[in-house]
C-alpha cells in the first residue's frame, strides 16, 4: 500500500494532461484515497517525474514456434548482446530475438507492463505457452492465426457460417487465445503450392474461396462473438509496389465493422516496381480519418539489423531472393506457415530510406492518436527497444528533419519534411498506453483511474525524449516495484490474457472427424491445459 506523490500525470483516458495529482495503490490496484489507511502508507516521491500506466504493446512476436526458429537461425545474433545473470535475473542472449527472460527484462526496462504475442499457430500454441511461462514481469496474451485455417476455408467455400463460428470459439478456447489474426488470406495456403495471391478477389487452390470471403466471415465471428479487439489484420501483398491499392480496397471490406491493420507502413506503398517504390500514407491516412472503425499499428523501419519473421510465407521467399540472405521456411500442417530471414534496413538504401518515412507519416498524419499504435512489429522492421528513438523522431520536429537529412534522398519525396507536427507527451501516452489498451479491451489497463492494474510508469522529465523513455526511475507491475533505475529489483511472473466464448457441442464431433483425416497428433492431445497458464486472467468479452 503505498502513494506515488507530487508526479506529473498523463492519463488520457481521463483526459489528465500533466497534472500533478497523487495515485493511491493498494493489492495491486490504483484506488482512491479513501481506500487505503494514510497512517500506514509508503511514500513515493515523484517531484519533478512524469507518471503514466505502463506501456502496452498491441503487437509484436516474442514467444512460440517462428520466434524459436528465428534464435535457431541466428547465432549471430545471439553474440551481439548477451544478458548477464544477477541476483535477481537470469542470464540470455539475443539481439534481435531474445531469449524469454531478456526480452522480458528489456521491455520492463522501458516501462512496457503488458504485451501481445501477434502470430501463434493452433497447433504451436503449446509451446508458446512454455514460453509466456518463462517471460516475467508482463501480462501476455496471443492472438491465432486462422486466416488460412483449412476448416474455415472449407466451410466458407460449403457456406456453413454457423459452423466457421463455433470453430472459432472452440479454436480459441483449445488454443488459450486471446483474439483473431489473420495473415495473408488465402496466400498462406497458396504457398503450400508454391503460389500466392495478388489481390482480393483471386481464388484459394482448393477451395474456391477468395480472401474477401475469407476477411469479411473472420470480421463477421468477431464481431458476433464480441470479442475483445477486432480482428487483427495483415493484409495480402505486404511489402510490394502498389500495394496501397489492397490495403484501401481491404479498408472498404470492413464497412463500418471494426477492423484493426497491423504494420500498415508495409502496406502503404505506390509504384510498379521496387526501383520507383514510393509513399501512399497520405491516401491511407486520409481514408482512416474518415472511418473510426479503423485502426493501426504502424511497424516502424529501424535503421540497422532486424530479423524478420511472418506467417507470410511467400513474401519471406521473395525477401530471401531480394537479399540472399539464409531463409527457413515452416509449414504449419492445415493451418498456416512461417518464414524467417535476417535483414539490414541501410539508411543509404533509397527504398529502406523510403520506408522508414512512410512508417512517420502515418503516425503524423492520422488525426487521431486514439487510433495508431507504436509499433515495430518487433523484430521485423526493427527491435522493440528501439522505442523511445521512435517517440523523439515524433516529438521533435528539428531531430526528424536531421534524420531526414542522413537518410537516402529519396525520402524527401515524401511528406516528412513539410509535416511541422511534434507529439506531446500526452499523445504519447496515447499510442503507448491508452489507444492500445483501449483497441484491445482491456479496461483495466493503460490508464491510471480507479480500478485499473498498478501498471506504472515513471520517468525522469528530459527534454531529450529517447533518453527519457529509455530511462525510467521506477516501474511497478501489480503494485510490486520491478525496476529501479533501469535494474531489475523483482522476479515477478505476469498474468496470462485469455477470452472465452461459447459453442454448440455438436462441433466437437466435426472436429473430431477433421483430427482423424489431416492432423499428425489426436485431438486429445490438442487443446492447452491451464496448467501452461499458471497466472491467467479472462477478458469479458463486449
Amino acid at each position: 500500500m503505498f502513494r506515488i506523490s507530487g508526479g506529473e500525470v498523463y492519463d488520457p483516458l481521463h483526459g489528465i494532461n500533466g497534472e500533478k495529482r497523487d495515485i493511491y495503490v493498494r493489492d495491486g490496484k490504483i484506488v482512491a484515497p479513501e481506500d487505503v489507511d494514510q497512517k500506514h502508507l509508503e511514500v513515493i516521491d515523484a517531484s519533478g517525474l512524469v507518471v503514466m500506466a505502463g506501456g502496452v504493446d498491441i503487437h509484436s512476436h516474442i514467444a512460440g514456434s517462428k520466434v524459436n526458429i528465428g534464435r535457431k537461425i541466428r547465432p549471430e545474433d545471439h553474440r551481439r548482446d548477451p544478458v548477464p545473470r544477477s541476483q535477481v535475473t537470469r542470464s540470455g542472449v539475443g539481439y534481435t530475438v531474445g531469449t524469454t527472460f531478456v526480452n522480458a527484462y528489456r521491455y520492463a526496462r522501458l516501462g512496457y507492463t503488458t504485451i501481445m504475442e501477434a502470430a501463434v499457430p493452433p497447433l504451436k500454441a503449446r509451446h508458446t505457452h512454455e514460453e509466456l511461462m518463462d517471460t516475467p514481469l508482463i501480462d501476455k496474451g496471443c492472438l491465432i492465426l486462422m486466416g488460412n485455417n483449412n476448416f474455415i476455408l472449407r466451410h466458407i467455400g460449403s457456406g456453413d457460417y454457423d459452423k466457421i463460428r463455433n470453430f472459432v470459439s472452440w479454436l480459441l478456447h483449445a488454443c488459450k487465445g486471446y483474439g483473431i489474426k489473420a495473415v495473408n488470406p488465402g496466400g498462406i495456403e497458396n504457398w503450400k503450392w508454391g503460389k500466392n495471391v495478388a489481390g482480393l478477389d483471386d481464388l484459394v487452390m482448393g477451395y474456391g474461396v477468395t480472401p474477401r470471403q475469407i476477411i469479411t466471415t473472420l470480421i463477421r465471428v468477431n464481431e458476433e462473438l464480441g470479442l475483445p479487439h477486432p480482428l487483427h489484420l495483415h493484409c495480402n501483398n505486404l511489402g510490394l509496389p502498389g500495394n496501397y491499392q489492397t490495403t484501401l480496397e481491404t479498408m472498404k471490406v470492413a464497412g463500418q465493422s471494426r477492423l484493426h491493420l497491423t504494420h500498415l507502413q508495409f502496406h502503404s506503398y505506390g509504384g510498379e516496381s521496387m526501383r520507383n517504390l514510393s509513399s501512399q500514407a497520405p491516401v491511407l491516412a486520409e481514408y482512416i480519418n474518415e472511418h473510426e472503425n479503423l485502426s493501426i499499428d504502424v511497424g516502424q523501419i529501424i535503421f540497422g539489423e532486424v530479423t524478420t519473421m511472418t506467417a507470410d510465407g511467400p513474401w519471406q521467399y521473395t525477401l530471401y531472393q531480394l537479399s540472399h540472405n539464409k531463409w527457413a521456411n515452416s509449414d504449419v500442417e492445415y493451418e498456416t506457415g512461417a518464414g524467417i530471414v535476417p535483414f539490414l534496413f541501410k539508411r543509404d538504401n533509397p527504398i529502406h530510406a523510403t520506408q522508414w518515412a512512410i512508417g512517420l507519416e502515418l503516425f503524423l498524419l492520422i488525426q487521431d492518436p486514439w487510433r495508431v499504435i507504436l509499433t515495430t512489429d518487433h523484430p521485423n522492421a526493427g527491435p522493440f527497444f528501439f522505442y523511445p528513438q521512435i517517440i523523439k523522431l515524433l516529438m521533435d520536429k528539428k531531430y526528424r528533419d536531421e534524420m531526414l537529412a542522413s537518410v537516402h534522398e529519396r525520402a524527401s519525396c515524401t511528406l516528412l519534411s513539410q509535416i511541422d507536427r511534434e507529439y506531446s507527451l500526452y499523445e504519447i501516452a496515447i499510442i503507448t498506453r491508452a489507444g492500445p489498451a483501449r483497441r484491445l479491451g482491456l479496461r483495466h489497463k493503460g490508464h491510471l483511474g480507479v480500478g485499473a492494474d498498478a501498471d506504472i510508469a515513471i520517468y525522469p522529465k528530459e527534454v531529450d525524449a529517447e533518453w527519457m523513455f529509455s530511462n525510467p526511475r521506477y516501474v511497478f507491475k501489480d503494485g510490486l516495484l520491478v525496476v529501479k533505475d533501469g535494474q531489475i529489483v523483482t522476479d515477478y511472473m505476469g498474468r496470462s490474457l485469455l477470452v472465452e466464448t461459447a459453442w454448440e457441442e455438436s462441433i466437437a464431433e466435426e472436429i473430431g472427424k477433421e483430427f482423424d483425416r489431416f492432423y499428425s497428433i489426436s485431438l486429445e492431445n490438442y487443446p492447452v491445459e491451464l496448467d501452461y497458464l499458471p497466472r491467467y486472467e479472462v477478458i469479458p468479452c463486449r
